[in-house]
Order: structure tokens, then sequence, then C-alpha cells
């Protein structure tokens, strides 16, 4: 198993208390999976057609411990606070 690098791109924030609801939960859920942030915030600079959103990057173990992490409680937890306070794009990509 080679580890595995999650990109959460927020396309839109439409409820603010909700993600931070969700920001509270999340955090710890995931770092109790074995995840582990390597960046989070919005971007310093974007360049051709990127936009200026909230953006996550996530280290797992392995694509099996991100989906464990995603799937466990505490997360699905986090997801029912954001309850559509967001639209995010998930990605999952191997290190080069």
């Amino acid at each position: 198993m080679s580890k595995i690098y999650q990109v959460v791109i927020y396309k839109s924030i439409l409820d603010e208390t909700k993600l931070a609801r969700y920001a509270e939960l999340a955090g710890p859920a995931i770092k109790k999976a074995g995840g582990k942030f390597l960046a989070r915030g919005i971007p310093v600079m974007v360049k051709e057609q990127g936009e200026k959103t909230r953006t996550v990057v996530i280290e797992w173990e392995s694509l099996e411990h991100a989906e464990s992490g995603y799937n466990s409680e505490d997360y699905q937890e986090a997801l029912k606070a954001l309850d559509g306070g967001a639209i995010r794009e998930f990605r999952y990509i191997e290190p080069a």
C-alpha cells in the first residue's frame, strides 16, 4: 500500500455556521483515523483558471485508510453537521 493524498476543493461555501461546526468535528475525526493535514486554507495565489477557494490537503497511509476515515462514525457525524453548507470536490492522488 502506498500513501495517498486527499485534496478537497471548496467550490462554494453556502453556510459559514455549518462549515464551522463541521470543521470542529472533522479535524479531530480525520486525525483520529490517521490522516495528517499538510495544508488548509485559502490559496496564497492562483493561476490560469484557478479559484481562490478553501483547499485542504491530507496525507493518508493508503487509499484504504482514507476511505476508512471518510466512512468512520466520527467523520460521518461531521458530514451531518455540514448538511449542505458547502459544495466540495474530493480528489485522491498518489505521490509522484
